[in-house]
């Protein structure tokens, strides 16, 4: 699931060496350090649409995903050990990635949809879909 993910969303001159980072246990966090500052740089633009304020209600950020075709469950990369490397149920990993400061990203439909939250620096993060078309 994450080298779909990886693959699906982010640059192609960066997906072998974060991928390299999430299988490397002790580099696993470098990986997840690339989507704080640099996350502009990491993942393709063109899949990126930006959620517009107000967007920090994780119930809202749901419906919104089941809107555009989410399953209920998902996986998630992310910087909360909560929910890092695990799939579980959308709501919950909304709950623990929203708000939550450090970045994330939420798989909603293998390949195709997932939520991108962005680190918080000042005011809220900058909190995005990521859409691409359907994989045949």
């Amino acid at each position: 699931m994450e080298e779909l993910i990886v693959k699906s969303f982010f640059e192609k001159n960066v997906q072998e060496i974060v991928l390299h980072e999430l299988f490397t246990p002790k580099k696993r966090d470098h990986a997840l350090n690339r989507l704080c500052h640099e996350y502009q740089r990491m993942l393709k633009g063109k899949y990126m649409i930006e959620i517009p304020p107000p967007n920090s209600d994780p119930d809202d950020i749901y419906e919104l995903l089941m809107k555009k075709g989410a399953e209920k469950t998902c996986y998630s990369l992310s910087y909360s050990g909560k929910i890092d490397g695990k799939e579980l149920l959308l709501r919950e990993a909304l709950e623990h990635a929203v708000g939550y400061v450090f970045p994330s990203i939420i798989s909603c439909v293998p390949g195709e949809l997932a939520y991108f939250e962005a680190e918080q620096v000042y005011g809220s993060p900058p909190r995005y879909l990521l859409k691409r078309p359907k994989m045949n």
